[in-house]
């Protein structure tokens, strides 16, 4: 081989490995699931009753209303925005589904008014997103707030025990219930992913939820009609919402209208530690599966080892920082190194069509 040969060879050789070493250690998933598997066997040799089907039958039921939210925030990440009033919409519908049910209504006829409501608050934030163009971070932090005091006004702030109506029984015994060795939420929480990862990955909604994420302005001109697609993400966020609402009330067998501090923050945190880009156009439900189980890990894991679960909120909040700058980091690299195997191949040290001439991986998956 002549040294001009071995000149040429050698970036393409650099340049490959790097592709390809990037694919294996900054990938989506790789950082979650690393911690995830470091906690898993930290707490498999420390705690005896970790690995038993009882304990993570636990941590599928806690982790249900998260899921549930979660699966409706990733469609509006997708898109570049963020739905703030997703857990005060679950705590108003949970609320009217109480009030249903203690005045004479049925389990169904409560269930259906929570999700109904749920759709109706979701789609006025993507109406005035989608519509009046008002910013998702303005309506969403306004409606926070509205929906919580409509959940405090409902019952001037008092809870609504549901354990002693017998009409209401049907409901707690789905959600705490099985089939078979699996809980019921487990089942329900893989048919809900089954249906959102078949919209994004195999429908034309699902397809331009990540163009207007990447590029909304591009999306428009290519006959996307962005704020009616803001208006359905929205409304998919707001049907989680009453979803998450019967799930929690079932658990509790009670609706209270108190929102829960940590529910938004759980939610956020899963969902972009589960590799879902907050910028929109890039990532998945797959990925928000795994964000929901290795918090579910680390909250079960504080309980089993008699810490304080005071101390979740600052794992969790350190765990989302760190995972959201990797994820910038992992930007940045990738366009650092594209932007200088450009140069080389401008050089004529790389030969024609070695580089891919768009940055972002042709490999990339989305909708799992």
């Amino acid at each position: 081989m002549t040294a001009a040969a071995e000149t040429q060879g050698r970036p393409r050789g650099r340049l490959h490995a790097l592709r390809t070493l990037r694919r294996v250690s900054l990938g989506r998933y790789t950082g979650v699931l690393l911690g995830f598997g470091a906690i898993f066997v930290y707490l498999a040799i420390t705690e005896p009753v970790f690995l038993t089907w009882e304990n993570w039958q636990n941590i599928f039921r806690s982790q249900a209303v998260v899921f549930t939210l979660g699966v409706g925030m990733t469609f509006v990440v997708l898109t570049g925005g963020i739905d703030l009033s997703i857990a005060s919409a679950a705590t108003g519908a949970a609320m009217l589904l109480g009030i249903v049910v203690r005045d004479g209504g049925s389990w169904w006829l409560g269930a259906l008014t929570a999700i109904a409501v749920g759709v109706g608050f979701g789609t006025a934030n993507g109406a005035m997103i989608g519509i009046l163009k008002i910013p998702f971070f303005v309506v969403t932090l306004g409606t926070l707030s509205i929906y919580q005091s409509i959940a405090l006004l409902s019952t001037s702030g008092e809870t609504v025990s549901l354990f002693t109506y017998p009409r209401f029984n049907e409901i707690p015994t789905l959600i705490n219930g099985s089939v078979g060795p699996f809980p019921t939420v487990l089942l329900l929480g893989a048919a809900l992913y089954g249906i959102g990862a078949l919209v994004l990955r195999y429908t034309a909604f699902g397809r331009a939820v990540y163009a207007v994420g990447a590029n909304p302005e591009a999306a428009r001109l290519t006959g996307i009609n962005v704020g009616r697609l803001l208006i359905g993400v929205y409304l998919i966020s707001g049907l989680t919402a009453g979803l998450a609402a019967v799930v929690q009330t079932g658990r509790l067998t009670a609706a209270g209208p108190q929102v829960d501090p940590n529910l938004l923050l759980t939610v956020i945190a899963a969902v972009l530690i589960g590799g879902t880009a907050f910028t929109g156009g890039d990532g998945g439900l797959l990925g928000t599966i795994i964000g929901v189980l290795f918090l579910g890990l680390i909250q079960n894991g504080l309980q089993l080892s008699d810490i304080s679960t005071f101390w979740q909120g600052t794992v969790s909040g350190s765990i989302l920082i760190l995972a959201v700058g990797l994820g910038v980091l992992r930007d940045y690299g990738v366009r650092a190194r594209m932007l200088a195997a450009r140069r080389r191949q401008g050089a004529g040290v790389e030969p024609s069509g070695s580089v891919p001439s768009d940055p972002v991986d042709p490999q990339r998956k989305v909708g799992q």
